[in-house]
């Protein structure tokens, strides 16, 4: 459970705009499906190794790419509504300061505005841009749906709360890259709980690499930066697919009291929204996170329909038609349908 309180500014900067940029990171059936995916840009040319494998001699390549630099960030960690989504974004190490920076203004995508956020994310993913060809980046999308499943899965597995599947989302993005032939030699990852603690769990991962976990690093290093604007829009984008999906012929034109805002539990719009689409049965669709505790409490206390399951009873001499049995009942009903009762004697 992870419901997170924001100010009235932090509200408004982390609600989608309603043109926002939709880039290819947005997979709109899995979105809507409910299902988590990831995906990576191409590669740019200039990171490729100079000469490809020679597969047919057995013996592979040791020429690598321009040394990289990769940063990590997430976007959307504490709403009730839309996905979790991780971002990497990398680029030579040279080009960090001078071209995120210094020309582009990257910073903390909490604090750029949303147009300026998808202004960015356009220009990365526009061919003959500077951007586009010197970085590249990837996105993981941990789906409401996945993310409430997998932490409320039943007492007797081991739980997967969201740090760890943060944590696998990040090494799951930089396995991906170094798969893809770049060769990432820093790495600069926006902390999940102790600093030393998680930088420890994933230089066992990546025993070569040289990696730095720090509090703030999206406002420390520009690569990170960079990472949490794909993370950001790519959630804001998702969240609008969603909205649209639930609300059909009002994007663009819905009011503010329809809405659902920000997606976050603090968002009066997003609780709003929650109680006016609440099905007393099977409450809402893929777009929330049913593990929360303004989805849990809102359908114990506000109207939803509480199912009492039967308890299992191991009995070996239990027949089939027990099943459809009433109450007090010795008749057998299932029997009785079909015809004559038999007994146990005729079997």
């Amino acid at each position: 459970m992870e419901d997170s309180q924001m100010d009235d500014a932090n509200v408004a900067l982390e609600t989608p705009i309603t043109d926002v940029f939709v880039p290819p990171s947005i997979h709109k059936p899995a979105t809507l499906a409910g299902e988590s995916y990831t995906h990576f840009s191409r590669v740019p040319p200039s990171l490729q190794p100079p000469q490809a494998p020679d597969a047919s001699s057995g013996t592979p390549d040791q020429t690598l790419g321009a040394p990289c630099v990769l940063g990590v960030d997430e976007a959307g960690r504490g709403p009730v509504l839309g996905p979790m989504v991780y971002g990497v974004f990398y680029l030579p190490i040279e080009q960090s300061d001078p071209l995120l920076k210094q020309t582009h203004h990257f910073d903390d995508s909490k604090v750029l505005t949303p147009a300026v956020r998808s202004s960015l994310m356009q220009s990365l993913c526009t061919p003959d841009t500077d951007l586009f060809s010197q970085c590249g980046w990837a996105i993981s999308s941990l789906s409401a749906r996945d993310i409430g499943a997998n932490m409320l899965r039943p007492s007797s597995s081991a739980p997967y709360n969201l740090n760890a599947q943060a944590f696998d989302a990040t090494v799951t993005l930089i396995q991906g890259v170094l798969a893809r032939g770049v060769n990432v030699r820093e790495v600069y990852v926006d902390t999940v709980g102790p600093p030393d603690s998680y930088r420890a769990k994933l230089a066992r991962v990546f025993p070569t690499l040289q990696i730095t976990v720090a509090k703030k690093a999206d406002s420390l290093y520009p690569c990170v930066s960079a990472a949490s604007v794909c993370a950001k829009v790519t959630r804001d984008a998702a969240l609008e697919a969603l909205y649209e999906a639930r609300e059909p012929g009002t994007e663009g034109e819905e009011s503010e009291e329809a809405s659902w805002g920000s997606g976050y539990p603090s968002d009066a719009r997003c609780v709003a929204w929650l109680r006016r689409n609440m099905h007393p049965v099977f409450g809402w669709g893929p777009e929330c996170r049913f593990s929360w505790g303004t989805a849990k409490d809102m359908l114990e206390t506000k109207g939803g329909v509480k199912v009492e399951w039967p308890v299992d009873e191991d009995d070996e001499n239990t027949r089939l038609t027990d099943y459809f049995q009433g109450a007090g009942k010795d008749t057998d009903e299932l029997g009785t349908w079909f015809g004559t009762p038999a007994g146990l004697e005729a079997f």
